[in-house]
């Protein structure tokens, strides 16, 4: 596409050409059509640390050939079947822009709710949208499975985005500017705040702001300069007051500062905008010019990127280095104050080469993530109620301690976990830590997607490591935007001499895994975990995720045999309890769809109840509508991205899709059949998209302990059911909202039910 040149401006600032100061390569296509635009094909090679070589084990046995797979009756009829991803994904945040909306929440967790929207949005653009205009740049724009092309896409994507974003400016600006102002918390611009007010900020610009700002001016020798990706910047025009010539300055943001700053010496919460302390104090930045105008911007770039695995002799170096080049990547949006003169947006556009199109104008403040500070804030009453989580069921404190005895309770019976209404430190982080700590432990290997950098889990595996155990680390270091994180605690692990392993050329290790070795009386016996979320105590206490903690010699045996896949040689390997992607698990999924679909034709029971976060991938979409068309009842809780048309006549009749959004990010897999009557139950990391089935190593585990999996079908199909707040998936592909019943009646949020049900539990067991 090419970036029209905007109109040259009445007024003439002094610049030099900046042409030869911009690095506009841009680093990578998303990851989800990795394949199609580079022509590759997961590769199962290991890089081992230390090693400038690679080994690389026969290839997998392939899935299933798609051709087999079962098509929709009369297909044609009905399409487009699929629903364009990145308009579906708009869809999810314009839900999550609808909490912010609801008056029935609390008011710090709507202006959360706003934030996280924004935050949504600036990812979205830097990787998908990021992704769009690349495709078109290069020329590859073939329909897309939705039956649109790459600019048809983009246009809507643009339009529904600029739409977005003006709804959120006014729902701030009108309602929860308000709200929170009615409630003694104030966002005040200068001209609000008294003199007293400016007199305090003033000392603390020229204490705590002034020494860390650094203005740059263009002119013939300091070109354009360099804008980083998300920062907040102040575009500044200045008078020379003897030549009357006017020049251009532009003024970052520290991000070290607080973006709204809480007023001093005051006794309540009045903020604001570090962008009002410094613009109002121009003249300490420029003595001896005149300020003329400034104004706010804030650019978003393609924040992809991509390591040619294939040829990098050390994956870790090679991370590093495209870690470095990921911060030039190409401009794809700007937002501006929209009290942005004329000339001063158009000499942006210019300067940043970038189209009319993608240009957001909106209302001060730019950017309202900072509502994240507002958040913080310690006033439980604009809160949703404090929630501790419970010891999970079967996990019963030791006499002598207040730690459960792990190891004890999972020879007894399985353990499933259901975090954060489960404690993640009594559960997954003490099993973990229990295993550093016990000298009969023998080895410990774990795969690792995202976690803090002070995590327990790093600690624990460092002080096994230390004591002599055997720990393998299977590390994700492309973890998206995790990346430099990943890389430093990686560093720490193999320093302490911890085994890290890198994963497999082209695939990224997502499977959730803990295998943990230990000597007993009688023999060896291998302790397992196998989660739907990462080992993350921070985020464990605000997704929803699922766990299983076992010690049956399948589920063993089973990751026993993947973990040597990911860290060495095991090419025909066969499993027990698991599906692994990209072995396995799409055509593992579509066979037990056709077996409901013949178990419904025989009479027997059939239905498929289904919970994930995302829903795109277009043959496992089409065994659905195939069930559908059999008469085959499916129910499907999906939190974001969904590419499959609901109720449809002739082609999803029967499926019904809910979408449930509330304090904690929904995040577990389910996936459970009816089985003739003999239930099937799976949960794992596996979301149904073409990266979690082609491109990473994932692992779904069956469930077989009769009570659990009566409890995970009753999740999917209480979710599901009309008693639930949530929003239905309507033939039409329009998201609508149910919160009350039909009598006017608040519905279920299923979320408050697990809680209390966590609570009334641990009071039976103290009652008992």
């Amino acid at each position: 596409m090419t970036t029209p040149t905007p109109s040259e401006p009445e007024r003439i600032i002094e610049v030099a050409d900046p042409a030869d100061f911009h690095d506009d390569e841009g680093h990578t296509w998303a990851d989800e059509d990795f394949d199609e635009l580079n022509g590759k094909s997961g590769k199962w090679q290991t890089f081992h640390p230390n090693s400038l070589t690679t080994t690389l084990p026969p290839a997998p046995r392939p899935e299933r050939d798609r051709a087999t797979y079962p098509q929709p009756e009369n297909i044609e009829e009905f399409e487009p079947r699929i629903v364009d991803r990145e308009l579906t994904w708009l869809d999810f945040n314009q839900r999550v822009l609808e909490q912010a909306e609801d008056p029935d929440l609390p008011l710090l967790e709507r202006a959360w709710f706003t934030a996280i929207f924004s935050s949504n949005l600036d990812e979205f653009y830097m990787v998908r949208v990021a992704g769009l205009k690349r495709r078109i740049n290069a020329g590859i724009t073939p329909k897309r499975p939705s039956g649109l092309r790459a600019g048809q896409v983009l246009a809507q994507v643009t339009k529904r985005a600029q739409e977005l974003t003006a709804r959120q400016a006014a729902l701030f600006e009108g309602d929860i500017r308000p709200a929170l102002a009615n409630e003694g918390i104030t966002i005040k611009t200068w001209e609000e705040l008294t003199d007293e007010d400016h007199e305090q900020l003033g000392r603390y610009f020229r204490h705590q702001i002034f020494p860390v700002l650094t203005p740059l001016a263009v002119d013939p020798s300091h070109p354009f300069p360099y804008i980083s990706a998300l920062s907040l910047n102040l575009a500044v025009i200045l008078s020379n007051p003897y030549t009357q010539k006017q020049h251009f300055a532009r003024i970052k943001l520290p991000q070290s500062l607080p973006r709204l700053i809480l007023v001093p010496g005051r006794d309540d919460y009045t903020f604001v905008p570090l962008e009002a302390v410094i613009a109002n104090h121009l003249d300490h930045l420029f003595p001896g010019m005149d300020v003329v105008e400034h104004h706010l911007f804030r650019v978003t770039r393609n924040e992809n990127l991509e390591v040619e695995e294939d040829d990098a002799e050390n994956l870790l170096t090679a991370m590093e280095k495209e870690l470095e080049r990921r911060r030039f990547g190409a401009l794809v949006r700007l937002e501006v104050e929209e009290t942005i003169s004329d000339f001063v947006l158009t000499y942006l556009v210019r300067e940043l080469n970038i189209s009319n199109q993608d240009v957001f104008k909106l209302p001060a403040p730019l950017d309202l993530r900072c509502l994240n500070i507002l958040h913080d804030l310690d006033i439980p009453d604009l809160k949703y109620p404090r929630y501790v989580p419970v010891t999970p069921l079967g996990l019963t404190p030791r006499e002598s301690a207040s730690a459960p005895d792990v190891f004890a309770a999972i020879r007894e019976h399985d353990v499933l976990v259901h975090h954060p209404y489960d404690a993640f430190a009594t559960s997954v982080q003490e099993f973990i830590a229990q295993a550093a700590a016990d000298p009969k432990v023998l080895a410990i290997k774990q795969t690792l997607y995202r976690t803090s950098g002070d995590s327990p889990i790093i600690n624990a595996l460092i002080e096994a490591a230390e004591s002599g155990k055997q720990v393998v680390a299977i590390v994700e270091i492309k973890a998206r935007f995790d990346e430099e994180a990943n890389i430093t605690w990686a560093r720490k692990l193999e320093r302490a001499g911890v085994h890290v392993v890198y994963g497999m050329v082209g695939l990224k290790t997502h499977c959730k895994l803990a295998l943990v070795v230990r000597q007993e009386d009688d023999g060896l016996r291998r302790y397992c975990h196998v989660g739907t979320g990462n080992y993350h105590p921070k985020t464990a206490r605000g997704y929803e995720d699922l766990g299983l903690l076992t010690c049956d010699r399948d589920v063993a045996q089973d990751l026993t045999t993947l973990f040597n896949q990911l860290s060495g040689y095991a090419p025909r390997a066969r499993f027990r309890r698991l599906l692994v992607a990209p072995r396995s698990l799409r055509s593992g999924l579509i066979e037990r769809i056709e077996r409901e679909i013949a178990n419904h034709k025989e009479g027997k029971p059939a239905w498929i109840r289904i919970k994930v976060n995302s829903i795109i991938d277009e043959t496992v979409i089409d065994a659905l509508y195939c069930a559908s068309q059999a008469g085959v009842p499916v129910d499907i809780v999906v939190r974001g991205i969904c590419g499959l048309r609901a109720g449809v006549p002739g082609l999803s009749t029967t499926i019904r899709v809910r979408s449930i959004l509330g304090r904690y990010l929904e995040h577990s897999r389910i996936y459970a059949f009816a089985n003739g009557g003999d239930e099937e139950v799976w949960i794992g990391s596996a979301d149904l998209m073409h990266r979690n089935l082609d491109r990473r190593v994932e692992a779904l585990l069956s469930i077989t302990d009769p009570s659990q999996k009566a409890y995970l079908i009753w999740l999917v199909t209480h979710g599901a059911s009309d008693e639930v707040s949530s929003w239905h998936l309507e033939a039409d592909g329009s998201w609508i909202r149910h919160t009350h019943s039909e009598d006017g009646e608040p519905l279920e949020d299923i979320q408050s039910t697990l809680m209390a049900n966590a609570r009334s539990r641990v009071a039976c067991q103290n009652e008992g």
